[in-house]
């Protein structure tokens, strides 16, 4: 579950990372009496959970209450790529003498936390990455000794932060992973982490990113969950209880299992295609669950062609094969499915199949998960011939 940079300020706040003095508003008058309290200089900032807000006019800088209703009444009701500003942050201006990146996420390879820290702030990580790899210290943190203050000191001097600034960037990076870690947050970043004029670090933006697994132990991220935007795709996958994330490609996916639905998604992108979406049914691929699934996938009408990627551990490629024929019944489709299906009863499922009565040109079976991504990425492209 992803925050808006307000929320994630908040979070950083219960850790004691300082923030800037500021509140959230949905009208203009309510931006004004939040620039009061904050004090001016206030910059006011559209909250919508995508890059690019500085360059689409989302951030204004305000000096008086005039000053902020002509801003906040010019951001909200702004489209930013495609999201629309429901709410703006209004904080206090910060004298900024520097800027710095800062990151903790888990490095699923490695078994262990990553921090990622440097030098240059401000702007897209990726960029410094590809023109300067060197200027981004990645440090492997082991959850059992965690990041001592020592430690995020050293990462910091590495990172060539300034001498002044390093103390002040430890501090902040050993709460920065009591956040990440007693947060239960699969990402959180500060970009930019700034040094201001008066030798104080503080964190300038917060992008947080939740465990969903974790939510068991955080009844309070129900406050969070009730301003979580979705697509109406997403919106109808959780009322159906399915694990989905909307795409922008073209080609469908479901798969029972999110390493192979994350595997799934690699194949299409190597064969020339784009995924439609992440959806893993898990191991209940029953009627009922593929169902659900085919609905959702049927309800985005970018999707040309589906592709049904199933592997059969301790769920019985014939209950699954049954599952899509059924549900087939059910669902009237717009897109073709090509289905590979492999593991524990795969022949009897890919008889099922054959013998279900569905048009050969709306049900297609391949060997293989490559031969089937070929297929589906065919379709989708609207292609001739085979693969």
């Amino acid at each position: 579950m992803d925050l808006f940079e307000y929320q994630g300020k908040q979070y950083f706040a219960r850790f004691d990372i300082p923030v800037s003095p500021g509140g959230v508003a949905e009208t203009v008058d309510e931006a004004v009496a939040q620039a009061e309290a904050a004090g001016y200089p206030v910059v006011v900032k559209a909250q919508v959970q995508v890059g690019g807000r500085g360059k689409a006019g989302g951030i204004k800088l305000a000096n008086d209450a005039v000053e902020v209703r002509t801003h906040a009444g010019d951001i909200l009701g702004m489209d930013i790529k495609g999201h629309v500003v429901k709410r703006v942050w209004v904080e206090q201006a910060s004298d900024i003498d520097e800027e710095y990146y800062a990151s903790l996420t888990l490095d699923r390879a490695a078994k262990q936390h990553l921090l990622m820290l440097s030098a240059e702030g401000g702007i897209d990580i990726e960029e410094v990455a590809a023109r300067d790899p060197d200027a981004i210290v990645k440090h492997h943190v082991d959850p059992v000794d965690g990041l001592s203050v020592e430690v995020a000191r050293q990462a910091a001097v590495d990172a060539r932060i300034p001498e002044r600034a390093v103390d002040g960037v430890a501090d902040i990076l050993a709460k920065l992973y009591r956040c990440y870690t007693e947060g239960d947050c699969d990402l959180a970043e500060i970009n930019p982490l700034i040094l201001k004029s008066d030798g104080q670090v503080h964190a300038l933006d917060a992008k947080v990113s939740l465990d969903g697994n974790a939510s068991f132990r955080h009844p309070e991220w129900d406050e969070y969950r009730a301003t979580e935007e979705l697509d109406e795709r997403e919106q109808l996958a959780r009322e159906k209880g399915l694990q989905y994330i909307g795409l922008s490609g073209s080609v469908g996916i479901i798969a029972n299992g999110a390493g192979l639905a994350m595997s799934t998604l690699d194949v299409v992108n190597q064969v020339g295609g784009q995924a439609a979406n992440f959806l893993d049914i898990g191991g209940g691929a029953n009627a009922d669950v593929m169902a659900a699934a085919l609905d959702v996938i049927n309800s985005d009408e970018d999707v040309r062609s589906i592709f049904i990627n199933i592997f059969g551990g301790i769920t019985r490629g014939d209950e699954v094969a049954n599952g899509i024929v059924e549900a087939a019944g059910r669902v009237r489709l717009r897109a073709p499915m090509v289905i590979r299906l492999d593991g524990t009863n795969a022949d009897e499922a890919r008889r099922i199949l054959a013998e279900s009565g569905i048009p050969a040109s709306q049900l297609i079976t391949k060997p293989t998960m490559l031969d089937a991504a070929r297929e589906a990425v065919r379709i989708a492209n609207g292609s001739e011939g085979g693969a």
